[in-house]
């Protein structure tokens, strides 16, 4: 297979085969294999974005299932809004990891089999940062983007979407203020 050049396009590949990722696994090995394993090599230029559930995995950030509203407070930097669900209250917040989103980001969902609660990294950017270093040691690339992602629902709407939620090696914010737009 031929992959497009930077002028031509951009090419998404997804990276399958990564084991189920525990506290203390070293993500930069098991990206590595998951890249060989597609056929892949990183280059410069390249994105590669993982989610954070990995990284919370890998660091241990997890919490037992028992009593999440303690955990989500913990999380939370400041309430942005509540609503009653019927069976409880679902709190928009500013979670410590930064992002305004429902129940500060801890979540039970794709936890291996285990009964607990994971929440984000406190400092997503530095995660991405830690791999980012340890990536292009590993494999010479210099220009090298590294993003972690996470996935949220729109507020009291069906639906997800995925975002950034932090990232190293690329620039992730364009500040336009100042300048005209086509209209």
């Amino acid at each position: 297979m031929t992959l497009p050049t930077p002028e031509s396009g951009v090419t998404i590949a997804p990276l399958t085969g990564i084991p189920e990722v525990r506290e203390g696994d070293d993500l930069t090995t098991l990206l590595l294999a998951a890249v060989a394993g597609a056929g892949l090599a990183l280059t410069d230029g390249d994105v590669l974005a993982l989610s954070s559930k990995i990284a919370s995995k890998a660091l241990g950030l997890t919490d037992p299932a028992g009593d999440k509203e303690a955990v989500v407070a913990a999380e939370t930097v400041a309430v942005v809004a509540e609503r009653g669900t019927g069976d409880g209250v679902t709190r928009i917040v500013r979670a410590a990891a930064g992002p305004v989103m429902a129940a500060a980001g801890v979540d039970a969902s794709n936890t291996g089999g285990r009964d607990v609660l994971l929440r984000l990294p406190r400092d997503p950017d530095a995660v991405c940062r830690d791999l980012h270093t340890a990536l292009c040691a590993a494999t010479g690339v210099r220009r090298l983007g590294v993003v972690l992602t996470d996935t949220a629902g729109r507020p009291w709407r069906t639906g997800q979407t995925d975002f950034a939620l932090g990232a190293a090696g690329i620039q992730v914010l364009d500040d336009l203020r100042g300048t005209r737009d086509a209209d």
